[in-house]
């Protein structure tokens, strides 16, 4: 029996679907996919129009495929870093051969245009600068996140800006033909944008090792753990405060009670759970990590709600 035969003979469904689980790196398909009905929901509540499963579908796979082309080329780009960083990751660990992640990625990414394309202009534009960005963040000769500033601007622009403007311009295309963003969208918009800087700077401590390696450089090589630590947790901070000072303006359309004792709640828990992180020690700083992200899903499914609730 022939190499080829025995990958056929042992291939397993339910593992290929998990490795691709993780090819997809599960906590940005939540991100993408709360931001996704998150804004549709506040585009409902803005239109006081009438909720359709299929006006959201499309837009939903279209951006879950561009999620997937850009997790899956940073992870063929970065095969050897991964192996040290993140020797989980399928491509690393040799569940997925470079060959499949190609394909992947190459299908993936046709998939998030051409649904994108049939599907309105808005989406097109977020969803073609969104992979354009990706591209260029991961891919050599430009690869942007050789450069930590660049990096964290690729990160923030489509995660806190693209992504959030280009969603409820295309939802309140479909539903009014409007262009024009309400200040509640503006106002979630900054949050997740100032945010994913805290995360864009956050997601290298734990990669140290294999950064210095391979002359990646980031602001944990420049500036030490301890401070980005410390600068995240403070950017985060800020986050929280600036969303509570602008429930109180007086057209917030949001439930200002609702919105302070959350996010109040989540300050102070998150300033708790930092308490006992050991920089030291990768475990622990990689649960922050996810718990930050953890923080970062509440905001879609909070915000939502203090606009209904308004």
């Amino acid at each position: 029996m022939n190499q080829f035969e025995r990958q056929n003979f042992s291939f397993s469904p339910e593992k290929w679907l998990y490795a691709f689980w993780q090819f997809s790196r599960p906590h940005t398909i939540i991100g993408t996919s709360l931001s996704v009905w998150s804004l549709y929901l506040i585009t409902l509540g803005v239109t006081a129009a009438k909720f359709s499963f299929v006006e959201v579908l499309g837009a939903w796979i279209a951006c879950l495929c561009g999620n997937i082309y850009i997790v899956g080329l940073n992870q063929l780009e970065d095969v050897e870093i991964d192996k040290i960083n993140k020797p989980h990751l399928p491509i690393a660990s040799g569940e997925f051969t470079r060959e499949q992640g190609k394909l992947i990625v190459i299908i993936t990414g046709i998939l998030a245009l051409v649904l994108a394309w049939l599907i309105g202009p808005f989406l097109l534009g977020m969803v073609g600068i969104s992979l354009a960005i990706g591209t260029a963040y991961s891919l050599p000769p430009i690869r942007l996140k050789q450069y930590p500033f660049w990096a964290a601007l690729c990160i923030f622009s489509v995660r806190g800006t693209i992504v959030n403007l280009g969603l409820f311009l295309h939802f309140n295309w479909l539903l009014e033909r409007s262009p024009v963003i309400p200040l509640i969208v503006w106002a979630l918009t900054a949050f997740i944008l100032v945010f994913t800087v805290a995360i864009a700077i956050f997601k290298d401590i734990p990669d140290l090792e294999g950064d210095r390696l391979y002359n990646i450089t980031t602001f944990t090589l420049q500036l030490g753990k301890q401070a980005v630590f410390n600068l995240a947790l403070w950017i985060i901070t800020v986050c929280y405060l600036g969303m509570i000072l602008f429930t109180l303006l007086p057209n917030s359309a949001t439930n200002s009670i609702f919105v302070i004792t959350t996010h109040l709640g989540l300050l102070v828990l998150m300033w708790w759970q930092s308490r006992t992180v050991d920089l030291e020690n990768k475990s622990e700083i990689a649960q922050f990590y996810q718990f930050i992200w953890k923080l970062f899903f509440i905001e879609y499914l909070l915000f939502p709600i203090a606009c209904i609730w308004a």
